[in-house]
């Protein structure tokens, strides 16, 4: 191999990590841009609590502890290093053995063969959102991190860390955006109609 190949040679592999590199970025930065929903916990139901319905966060020290106390409308899970018991039921409750975290509610209310109750983790970095969608009931919110904003035909309503915001009622037009400057985590919580579909495409 000449003097002259050998140096082409050089240059050519010292140019093809900084080619691969940048072919990667684009990727990447797609990817960091994605609002994730993830399904925690859920079960279906033949009939709900009666009255006006809420839904009731409280930390519980172990699972065990939290599946005894769970009532028919409860659903327990483990996320952030926490126990978690989520209780649909009236205003002003508690469980015993648990610390309550927060309220939230009136939830709207649906009528339903069969209802579905499912608690969603949501995740993202500021900017990302969902899709334009419907749920056949309520999406009801609470913040862990970052700051979530919904957009419905009535407006945009926001929430903070440690705070939560009540949804609307079945079919609302929304979209779900991660507005703060930190990533967005959240629990959301579902009283849907089981025997329809859980979410649609909509359009504001």
């Amino acid at each position: 191999m000449t003097v002259r190949r050998l140096r082409l040679w050089h240059a050519v592999a010292l140019a093809l990590p900084l080619v691969t590199t940048a072919s990667l970025t684009p990727m990447a930065a797609s990817a960091q841009t994605q609002f994730v929903v993830t399904p925690v916990v859920e079960k279906k139901v033949s009939q709900l609590p009666a009255g006006p319905l809420f839904w009731r966060i409280e930390n519980f020290p172990t699972l065990a502890a939290a599946q005894a106390a769970a009532a028919p409308s409860a659903l327990v899970a483990e996320a952030s290093g926490k126990v978690w018991l989520f209780t649909l039921g009236p205003a002003g409750g508690s469980t015993a053995g648990g610390s309550i975290v927060a309220e939230i509610g009136p939830i709207p209310a649906i009528i339903a063969p069969e209802y579905l109750l499912r608690i969603n983790r949501a995740t993202g970095p500021p900017g990302s959102k969902t899709a334009m969608h419907s749920h056949p009931g309520s999406e009801t919110f609470y913040v862990l991190a970052g700051r979530v904003s919904l957009a419905t035909p009535l407006g945009v309503t926001h929430a903070e860390a440690g705070q939560q915001m009540n949804g609307h009622g079945a079919d609302t037009p929304m979209q779900v955006t991660s507005s703060g400057t930190m990533d967005l985590d959240q629990f959301v919580m579902f009283v849907v109609d089981a025997t329809k579909p859980f979410s649609t495409p909509a359009k504001l």
